[in-house]
């Protein structure tokens, strides 16, 4: 993933104002948005999936053009090919295992899937061990099966990057450790890069990459680590150290 950003933002809420004004370029299986909340790490997540539009600037992902508010580019979210991961995991409580991870890959009017996007869902199915319930309902799954179940969704319609907010805060402690490996393990097999949002220096640490550091709408720092554990120990340690006071 090479992912070029410059983007302004301005929200306001009575008298309240908030200035987004980030900048940044890089590349790699793993870019990691990290800083305190509000500092508007969410929001530069949200633009890059086509779900806010900057006031100005632009976005280019793999050299395409996302966004572009001088030649009046701004690409829709389902055209964009990324996937979206969201925090509370947002599953249709109606639907089964198998229908919500193949919810985006149906065709016409009640969409259906065809031969090939079964195989799709039953391969997910099986790479993340939960073929056993594929006709089951999310409301009878663990909060560990119901976060793959919206990670395989997200993987279906193979996005050329997964979008990741804060996936692993409403997990316990020990699921959360187990949940990081599991999630970059399962992106790791189907070849898709990640742009991960946190502000937990516990993910850095499993994810690595490059980290982008976040503080008051800014883009502060930028450093590159190897991907995945090995680097992120380092990654981690950057934000413990002498830089923790400003960013964590």
């Amino acid at each position: 993933m090479a992912l070029r950003l410059d983007i302004r933002k301005t929200l306001r809420a009575g008298a309240q104002e908030f200035e987004l004004a980030a900048a940044f370029e890089a590349q790699g299986r793993s870019i990691v948005l990290f800083g305190p909340s509000g500092s508007g790490k969410t929001l530069t997540l949200r633009a890059v999936a086509g779900l806010m539009a900057p006031d100005a600037g632009r976005i280019d992902l793999d050299g395409r053009s996302l966004f572009d508010s001088v030649n009046g580019v701004d690409v829709p979210a389902r055209q964009r090919g990324v996937g979206l991961m969201f925090q509370d995991y947002a599953l249709f409580p109606h639907l089964s295992v198998a229908q919500n991870v193949g919810f985006g890959l149906g065709v016409g009017l009640f969409g259906r899937l065809d031969l090939a996007a079964r195989n799709r869902v039953g391969e997910l199915l099986d790479l993340a061990g939960l073929a056993h319930l594929a006709d089951a309902r999310p409301g009878r799954l663990s909060g560990g099966q119901r976060q793959r179940v919206a990670l395989l969704r997200a993987l279906a319609r193979s996005p050329r990057a997964l979008l990741l907010d804060e996936p692993f805060s409403a997990l316990d402690p020990l699921l959360r450790a187990r949940m990081r490996r599991e999630v970059r393990a399962m992106c790791q097999a189907v070849d898709t890069p990640t742009m991960l949002v946190t502000h937990d220096p516990e993910d850095l640490a499993e994810f690595g990459g490059t980290v982008v550091l976040y503080d008051e709408g800014r883009v502060r720092r930028m450093e590159t680590f190897a991907d995945g554990p090995e680097g992120g120990v380092a990654a981690s340690g950057l934000v413990l150290g002498e830089h923790f006071s400003a960013y964590g």
